[in-house]
């Protein structure tokens, strides 16, 4: 597995899981700062990830 392929990987499972505490955090009525502040966490790493993608597909080959 490539380091592109294994950061492509980690950035995915790490969205995956700030969405699942945030959507547990809400459901369960928790905390709501919690809720708020994985699905804030998800968010920008899927921006990282889109922006991520972009710049390595002009770098790395």
């Amino acid at each position: 597995m490539s380091l592109k392929a294994f950061h492509v990987f980690f950035i995915l499972v790490s969205i995956g899981l700030g969405a699942g505490l945030s959507y547990w955090a809400f459901s369960t009525g928790a905390s709501t700062g919690l809720g708020w502040g994985s699905g804030l966490v998800s968010f920008l790493l899927a921006v990282y990830f889109v922006s991520f993608l972009r710049k390595a597909r002009s770098i790395i080959t």
